[in-house]
């Protein structure tokens, strides 16, 4: 009983010095990448639906845009992927900063693509999660980014097939 009434005295020492330490030390986070951008870039779809529905890849081009929030650490992310069909994808999306010019984030949001032709996000609108990165080239305002989409349940003849596709392209910061 001795030993414990000491191992828990230790315990709160510890903990103590540990809370000292903590609010004493200065912080030492990464900066964000700061700024919007408006970029274009290419989308490429790795998954098909039913191919015999005509549901095969795709490949297309993009137009993406984000819009970050200075005070907090969310940006709300558009993607337009321009082919044979259009979809749009808007996300709202929670950055890490890992360095002063690189963010990584991970979004959700819905690929709006209620089509009958396919899309690098399928032809029907679904629910989407959106992990990337973004990078600002230093001394300009020009952002390399890339993403990859999983559109759950996005194709509609074939029903519960997931899409998933990658984004990429250079932006312009504003």
């Amino acid at each position: 009983m001795k030993n414990l009434i000491n191992l828990n005295k230790i315990l709160l020492g510890l903990t103590a010095v540990g809370c000292l330490t903590a609010i004493a030390a200065p912080s030492a986070q990464a900066q964000p990448a700061y700024g919007s951008y408006v970029g274009a870039g290419a989308s490429f779809g790795f998954t098909s639906g039913n191919s015999s529905a005509g549901e095969s890849s795709r490949t297309s081009g993009l137009i993406a845009a984000r819009y970050k929030f200075l005070e907090f650490p969310v940006s709300v992310r558009t993607q337009i992927l321009i082919g044979n069909s259009t979809a749009v994808v808007p996300t709202v999306s929670f950055d890490v900063p890992l360095n002063f010019d690189t963010d990584v984030y991970i979004g959700a949001g819905v690929a709006l693509s209620n089509t009958v032709d396919t899309t690098p996000v399928g032809n029907r609108n679904s629910f989407v999660i959106q992990p990337g990165i973004d990078y600002t080239v230093p001394n300009s305002n020009l952002v390399l980014f890339g993403n990859v989409i999983f559109a759950f349940d996005a194709y509609r003849n074939s029903p519960g097939t997931s899409a998933t596709s990658l984004q990429t392209g250079l932006g312009l910061r504003f």
